[in-house]
């Protein structure tokens, strides 16, 4: 695990403060002031990317809907293969819990 490497103090008050965040717009608010909005929206993309392969989409189709580069969509299609599963963890709770909306 890479991020291993940068385990510290500091790296967990950030995960622990991400855990206290309620809802969407608690979200909007803490990633405005703690990112700039193309980190937040590299974020974003690579998850939409992990979404797209797992539902078997192409790498023209990623790149045309989603503007990732194929080393992006490489990278993510690494994570989810060979990664520590986190990908399929949060797609499938986010799945699970629009599924539970309806």
């Amino acid at each position: 695990m890479q991020i291993d490497k940068l385990r510290g103090r500091e790296l967990d008050q950030l995960f622990e403060a991400i855990l206290q965040l309620k809802d969407v717009e608690e979200c909007y608010r803490f990633f405005d002031d703690v990112a700039t909005v193309n980190e937040v929206q590299a974020l974003a993309q690579r998850l939409d990317v992990a979404r797209m392969l797992r539902e078997g989409h192409t790498y023209q189709k990623i790149e045309e809907e989603t503007s990732a580069s194929t080393a992006t969509i490489s990278r993510v299609k690494r994570c989810l293969n060979y990664g520590n599963d986190a990908y399929e963890l949060v797609l499938d709770r986010v799945h699970e819990e629009k599924k539970n909306e309806k």
